[in-house]
């Protein structure tokens, strides 16, 4: 199942191509620029989806590619990402409409929530329908299976799993196959992002009831 595109800017080939094989295996739809060039050239492909945008790029850096798309209207949900964190940075990012900040380095986990917390900001039918089929899926699962996807998405080991459930290490790895094969999945990447969604969703529900 496919779920959105993301649009990828890193000038480090090695981490392009790592992050192009997270978010492939995990259902995105994946667009990958190794400068800020490829995609000012590119505006077929920049009216849907997300923007992953390294800040720390040679010539034309992260934040003047946002704000060089920003003034041609390219107003996609962006997530930036970083070595260095610095508040200032942090600031500019949000003043140029970034939902989002990931610091280098950091896990598939938290990669996956940034970009779907990013366009979970701009509903879209396209994305209301992923949050959907997501949701519908993940209560697919038995309470066991569910409670071992929330544990692996959380970063969990099936040892730690197996302690904290008190059950063996061996009926983990059956549930967690049981839960890959009941949603039809073959990578426990793609269960983490249907997870995460799913949270998402849950989180606006409680948002909206609470306000």
């Amino acid at each position: 199942m496919k779920a959105y595109t993301v649009h990828v800017v890193d000038d480090d080939a090695a981490f392009l191509r790592t992050l192009g094989r997270q978010l492939t295996f995990a259902g995105y739809e994946v667009y990958l620029y190794q400068e800020s060039a490829g995609v000012l050239a590119t505006n077929d492909n920049l009216w849907r989806g997300c923007l992953l945008i390294d800040v720390r790029m040679p010539r034309t850096d992260g934040l003047s590619l946002l704000a060089e798309l920003r003034q041609r209207n390219v107003n996609l949900p962006a997530v930036m990402m970083s070595g260095q964190t610095e508040p200032e940075t942090v600031m500019r990012a949000a003043k140029l409409g970034a939902s989002g900040f990931l610091g280098k380095p950091f896990e598939e986990q938290q990669l996956f929530l940034a970009i779907d917390a990013a366009m979970a900001e701009h509903p879209t039918p396209e994305l209301r329908g992923t949050v959907e089929r997501a949701v519908r899926r993940i209560e697919m699962l038995s309470p066991r299976e569910s409670e071992v996807l929330f544990a692996l998405a959380r970063g969990d080991s099936h040892k730690a799993i197996a302690f904290e459930l008190g059950i063996s290490v061996r009926t983990v790895e059956v549930h967690s196959s049981r839960m890959l094969r009941r949603l039809g999945l073959r990578r426990l990447a793609e269960a983490i992002r249907l997870q995460a969604i799913a949270d998402l969703a849950e989180k606006s529900a409680s948002d909206a009831a609470n306000n």
